[in-house]
């Protein structure tokens, strides 16, 4: 019985870093999420079936497939280049460090308009292009956030 408290401490710790992880492209939201869950799997009671596992493995990793394409099918979408897509991840991992929390959200777009002025697109196109990638990253973050907030409503069901 004590060792339960310990999994579900640790779960506990591992979806908040979930939850930090479905905005902060460094920590692998979902995924720890997804270990929470399993974590919970080694106490006496054990609060999951197999299949319930498996299926939130699958869309854990359509998620992250899903978060890679997203901002990419935006920034082309809205006729973005290949500039463009590596000035929104540039402009990302630079904003997450210069101007944190709000270098996640600009830095893709910025990144993203830098990206395509360099290759030599119109300013407009430029604009249009950034816009696209923070379409994509907003997407990604709402579609990771939302999958770790209904993991995390089983795992403190499995608490009960």
């Amino acid at each position: 019985m004590d060792l339960d408290i310990l999994w579900m401490i640790l779960g506990c710790i591992l979806l908040l870093t979930g939850i930090l992880g479905s905005f902060l492209p460094v920590l692998p939201g979902p995924p720890l999420a997804w270990i929470a869950l399993l974590l919970q799997q080694i106490r006496e009671e054990k609060p999951f079936t197999t299949n319930f596992l498996i299926i939130w493995a699958l869309v854990t990793a359509a998620v992250l497939l899903l978060d890679y394409y997203v901002p990419i099918w935006g920034t082309k979408k809205l006729g973005g280049s290949k500039a463009g897509m590596w000035g929104a991840t540039i402009g990302l991992i630079v904003g997450i460090f210069f101007l944190p929390p709000v270098g996640i959200i600009l830095g893709p777009f910025i990144g993203a308009v830098i990206g395509e002025l360099i290759k030599g697109k119109e300013f407009n196109i430029a604009m249009k292009s950034g816009f696209g990638s923070f379409l994509g990253f907003i997407a990604g973050v709402l579609m990771k956030t939302g999958i770790t907030l209904i993991m995390g409503f089983y795992l403190v069901k499995s608490f009960f």
